[in-house]
Formats: structure tokens, sequence, C-alpha cells
């Protein structure tokens, strides 16, 4: 018998906006699982579309929400 998957999960997604404007998200979780849009409205089902995708190969990393935190770095 094989694993069974959960019916549902929750992911955190991480938004950020690129020089070009261009949203990116990005999904913990799940190993190089991306995607981009130029609006929000066009990124949220892309969001979906791509979490599916990446479930279809790898098996989620059990993580835990903690915080966001932005820090600036020199160089």
């Amino acid at each position: 018998m094989g694993e069974s998957r959960p019916s549902q999960y929750t992911f955190t997604v991480l938004i950020e906006q690129d020089e070009d404007g261009y949203y990116v998200a990005t999904v913990p979780a799940l190993k190089s699982c991306y995607t981009q849009a130029k609006t929000l409205e066009e990124l949220y089902p892309r969001i979906k579309e791509v979490i599916e995708l990446c479930l279809e190969e790898e098996k989620p990393v059990p993580m835990k929400f903690v915080a966001v935190q932005q820090l600036e770095v020199g160089a």
C-alpha cells in the first residue's frame, strides 16, 4: 500500500516584488516551487496551480510559520 496524502495542505507563501515590478511567489515548504505575474490578481491562481504541480513531484517539508524579517546587509 502506498502512503496516503492529506486532502488539504496549508502553505506559507512568500510574495515579493522584483526590480521590474513583477510579483514573485515562493513556497518554502516545496523545493523549487515558485511563480511570477505582473499583477497580484494574476499571481494568486498561478500560486495554486504551481503548488498542485509541485505536489505531484514531491512531498512537502513540514514547516511552521514563525515570522518575516527584512535585513539590510552592506556589501
